[in-house]
């Protein structure tokens, strides 16, 4: 008990000294916790924060612990952050698939989880309505962390450390499935980024060269990259809804379909930010792609028309873009990564 009030303490001094970029003051109200008001990045809209789940310093700290805690997983090897590092903006590194507890692949590439709290959907397919529920798909997938839920409560609760921590977060020292899902949704929606050097060009406070520039327009130009439609220049990058990018002809993943059993939904998938593209390859639901020039002849020349192709695919040129156009976009597509958020201590292992 002794460490984890130590722990907790620790984590809301940092909190403290970190508040101009993360949070507000923290407010202690009657009911004995520390809520804090997410301060949101330049750029970036509001975020949306369950009644039910308000953010508190303790619920952040008890989260981001058990998001690095392998102790959620079938044999306690393998945490939320085996297959989503915070140097790599939270996805697996370079793994086209990330490998589970019983040594089995996966059969999607691990996304990014920042900026996470501002998604109406999760997973590349939708399957979890909101941030709180996405937390136990993991847990209990047979081919990830392959644990039973009421066998990892019955663990957590005879830790020496975790029911003080539950006892803080959520005024009781006997965890439950709900509470853990709320605990790690808290730190996960602390997860921001916008700050790399497009947002200070922004900002006023840097600038984008004569090629990132170029890259810029032709990224909203729809004559030509086009980009733009689904990946919204600016704030998050990207729509967050479901889209068929012509990977198959005929899709062997049925994607959004799985969800929704409706045959025009087959092979769409989330639209990922690219935000921190540069560091977050493979790319694609299934990781197809090692590089961003991959992904530009995809988009140029090697998408396949198929019947429920996203109309704005259907509606431009094959070949419109030149290697000096891509090699443009690429560049431009560097200015977003986020090099403070890749290392800040505040998302890292406690």
């Amino acid at each position: 008990m002794r460490k984890g009030i130590i722990l907790l303490s620790a984590f809301f001094i940092f909190i403290l000294s970190c508040k101009k970029e993360t949070t507000e003051e923290p407010v202690v109200p009657s009911d004995g916790h520390t809520h804090i008001h997410i301060q949101i990045p330049p750029g970036l809209p509001p975020l949306n924060i369950p009644a039910d789940n308000p953010t508190t310093v303790e619920g952040i700290a008890l989260g981001r612990k058990l998001f690095y805690d392998p102790i959620l997983s079938g044999d306690n090897t393998i945490s939320c952050a085996s297959c989503h590092k915070q140097s790599y903006g939270f996805t697996d590194s370079t793994l086209q698939f990330s490998i589970g507890i019983d040594h089995l692949y996966g059969v999607r590439n691990a996304m990014p989880l920042f900026n996470i709290g501002y998604a109406h959907g999760f997973f590349w397919d939708g399957g979890a309505a909101d941030l709180e529920s996405q937390v136990i798909g993991p847990i209990q997938n047979p081919v990830e962390m392959h644990e039973d839920l009421t066998r990892c409560i019955t663990e957590l609760n005879s830790s020496p450390e975790y029911p003080a921590l539950f006892q803080s977060a959520f005024g009781s020292s006997t965890a439950t499935t709900p509470m853990v899902m709320k605990a790690i949704a808290q730190f996960e929606r602390t997860m921001l980024s916008a700050n790399s050097k497009f947002d200070k060009h922004q900002l006023g406070t840097d600038s984008l060269n004569a090629q990132e520039v170029r890259g810029m327009n032709l990224f909203a130009d729809q004559a030509k990259g086009d980009c733009n439609h689904c990946h919204i220049l600016g704030s998050t990058f990207t729509d967050f809804e479901y889209r068929n990018n012509g990977l198959d002809s005929v899709s062997a993943d049925s994607g959004r379909a799985r969800i929704t059993l409706h045959g025009s939904d087959m092979g769409k998938f989330k639209t990922p930010s690219l935000r921190n593209i540069e560091v977050t390859a493979p790319y694609m639901h299934d990781g197809r792609f090692q590089t961003l020039q991959q992904v530009l002849d995809h988009y140029n020349t090697g998408f396949h028309y198929t019947a429920n192709l996203d109309p704005n695919l259907q509606a431009i040129q094959k070949g419109r873009l030149s290697q000096q156009d891509m090699d443009d976009i690429i560049a431009f597509l560097r200015t977003l990564t986020d090099y403070e958020f890749l290392a800040n201590p505040a998302f890292a292992k406690p």
